[in-house]
C-alpha cells in the first residue's frame, strides 16, 4: 500500500475507536533531548502518530476554582481509552508487517518539568493538530486545550502532516485564571515549578491519586465553544 493508504487505514481504525483527532509527524527533525527514549530506539521509528480525544465540554465547564471529582474520573478514563486506541493501532501496524511502540497517554518520567518519554503535545504540533499555547498545552483550533493525547511510534511508511502556523494570537483567556500564576505572556516563560506545586496541592487536598488541575483547560475553549457562546 502507499503511504496515503497506510495512513487512511490507521486513521479509520482510530476514529472507529473514538479518536477525535489524528495526525502523523515526521520525528526525524526532533532533537534528541526532546524525547526521553534511547537513541537506538528512536532511530528505528521515523514517524509519530498523534491521536487526540476531545474532553467532555460539560465536565470541563464544571471546573471552577479547582478540579472536580467528575473531571478527575473523566481524565483517567480518557487516558485509558487513548492507551487502548494506541494498542489497537499498534496491533494493526504489526499485522501489516511493521513495528510500533505505543507511548502511554499519561506516564510522566519527570514531574517537576512534567515530561514523559516524549512530549505528546510537540508530536501533535508537528502532526498539524494545533500549537503550543501560553498555557503550555496543545491548543487545537476547534477544541482548544480540551484534548488528551497519545502517540504511537512506527516505521510504517506514512504520509505526514505539517505543523500549524497559527498561535494564540490576541487570546489571553488562560493568563489570569491560573491559581499558581504559572502562565506568562510568552509561552517559553511558563513556570513549570509553580504549576507542579499547584498540581501537588490539589492532589493532596482533594485526595486525588493523580496530579491534575484543568482550570486553564476550561479557559481555552476553542472555536466550537466560542461559537456556542456567541
Amino acid at each position: 500500500m502507499s503511504q496515503g493508504e497506510n495512513r487512511e487505514k490507521i486513521r479509520t481504525l482510530c476514529h472507529q475507536w473514538g479518536a477525535s483527532l489524528f495526525g502523523v509527524a515526521d520525528l526525524r527533525p526532533f532533537k534528541k533531548d526532546e524525547i526521553l527514549l534511547p537513541p537506538e530506539i528512536l532511530g528505528q521509528f521515523p514517524f509519530g502518530i498523534s491521536i487526540g480525544y476531545h474532553l467532555s465540554d460539560a465536565i470541563v465547564e464544571g471546573i471552577e476554582n479547582q478540579p472536580t471529582p467528575l473531571y478527575f474520573h473523566h481524565y483517567q478514563r480518557v487516558n485509558i481509552l487513548l492507551d487502548t486506541i494506541g494498542l489497537m493501532a499498534t496491533s494493526l501496524i504489526q499485522d501489516l508487517g511493521y513495528h510500533a511502540i505505543p507511548i502511554p497517554a499519561s506516564q510522566i518520567v519527570d514531574w517537576k518539568v512534567q515530561r514523559g518519554h516524549l512530549s505528546h503535545k510537540h508530536v501533535a504540533r508537528a502532526a498539524g493538530l494545533g500549537w503550543i499555547g501560553r498555557n503550555n498545552l496543545l491548543v487545537n483550533e476547534r477544541f482548544g486545550a480540551r484534548v488528551r493525547l497519545v502517540t504511537v511510534l512506527t516505521d510504517l511508511p506514512l504520509e505526514v502532516n505539517f505543523p500549524s502556523e497559527k498561535d494564540c494570537g490576541s487570546c489571553r483567556a488562560c493568563l489570569h485564571v491560573c491559581p499558581a500564576q504559572a502562565i506568562a505572556e510568552r509561552q517559553q516563560d511558563f513556570d513549570h515549578l509553580r504549576c507542579y506545586e499547584q498540581l501537588r496541592t490539589f492532589a493532596k487536598t482533594l485526595h486525588f491519586s493523580h496530579n491534575i488541575c484543568g482550570i486553564c483547560v476550561k479557559a481555552c475553549r476553542g472555536q466550537d465553544r466560542k461559537e456556542q457562546s456567541a
